[in-house]
């Protein structure tokens, strides 16, 4: 793998709020990443495109875009579009106001970051497009089969469902083999790893390919060899939740005890809870929702969920979900 840059690079720090420092370079115009695979095949990554434009959405697309990568970031409502382009405005200004970064490497990341109106934008000349839209399998397929019919063959179509395997959607795409789960973590402009799930018709090319785009964008990939129900982070966070959620439940404690105890003694950075409004209750929601409709029975706590996302507590997005979230003065 080699970076072709067009003008000077420059080692910068980036961000902030989680204590992560990692080195990044950016440049004034956008670069290709030539992956070399066994076969003496060569696939050249040098557009993105990023399928929704919520709070992972978003990350997934700015990050691609200061390594640096042409990204476009489409979603089908306006007025997450007009939240995008708010966003990337205050995060990039805070960049410069506390010297991690300079104007002149920001001038280049929004030269290389596009909100687009429409998926067809968003997807000409694509190498690579990552679904990142609501955990709702019926919203999912219809993406990709809309992708499908706008994208080259030898594109690379990627999920970053966290629960939903990229088999799922091999019916409503050509050419199966480009077909991944992409799964990145929440915050991902801070988490630097990323899962890389193989499908049964996953090639090898398209996960050495996945594996050398992490790279070049300051993640750390793993592979899943097949895929499995919450893949590697979340089976095992998974266990850790229903232990929680079955104490919480049957009155043996109350969920800020569970998290005060899981902080303090077993040095989590946060407990499941506080962890749980981070990522989404919303989330959340949707996925104990689907397994309720398949199961019949309720996940351990489900009527918690259920009502603070009637409720519209969705968590840290919203300024309250179990916890409250004063506005950021």
């Amino acid at each position: 793998m080699g970076h072709t840059l067009r003008s000077r690079s420059a080692a910068i720090r980036a961000y902030a709020d989680m204590a992560a420092v990692i080195y990044i370079a950016a440049a004034d115009t956008a670069a290709g990443v030539i992956i070399q695979f066994r076969k003496e095949k060569t696939m050249n990554i040098k557009k993105a495109a990023v399928i929704g434009g919520g709070a992972m959405g978003r990350q997934i697309a700015l990050n691609t875009a200061i390594y640096p990568y042409e990204v476009y970031v489409f979603d089908a409502k306006p007025e997450v579009l007009e939240a995008v382009k708010s966003w990337e405005d205050s995060y990039l200004a805070g960049r410069i106001a506390k010297g991690r970064m300079t104007e002149e490497q920001v001038a280049g990341i929004r030269e290389r970051f596009h909100i687009s109106g429409t998926m067809e934008e968003a997807c000409e000349d694509a190498d690579l497009v990552i679904e990142a839209v609501v955990e709702q399998e019926a919203v999912k397929h219809e993406v990709f089969k809309k992708v499908n019919a706008l994208v080259r063959e030898d594109c690379v179509i990627a999920t970053n469902s966290s629960r939903m395997v990229s088999s799922t959607f091999i019916p409503d795409v050509t050419n199966p083999g480009r077909l991944c789960n992409l799964h990145y973590f929440n915050p991902a402009l801070v988490m630097k790893l990323v899962e890389i799930v193989r499908n049964p018709e996953t090639t090898d090319e398209v996960v050495e390919a996945m594996k050398d785009f992490c790279l070049s964008t300051g993640k750390k990939p793993v592979e899943v060899l097949k895929e499995i129900d919450g893949f590697i982070v979340n089976r095992i966070l998974g266990a850790i939740y229903r232990e929680s959620r079955w104490l919480v439940d049957n009155g043996y404690c109350t969920y800020q005890d569970l998290d005060t105890a899981c902080e303090n003694g077993l040095n989590h950075p946060m407990g499941p809870y506080r962890l749980n409004d981070l990522t989404g209750l919303d989330l959340t929601y949707d996925i104990m929702q689907a397994a309720y409709e398949r199961t019949g029975e309720k996940p351990l706590g489900y009527d918690d969920i259920k009502k603070l996302y009637d409720q519209g507590y969705y968590g840290v997005k919203t300024g309250k979900g179990f916890y409250d979230y004063p506005p950021k003065k």
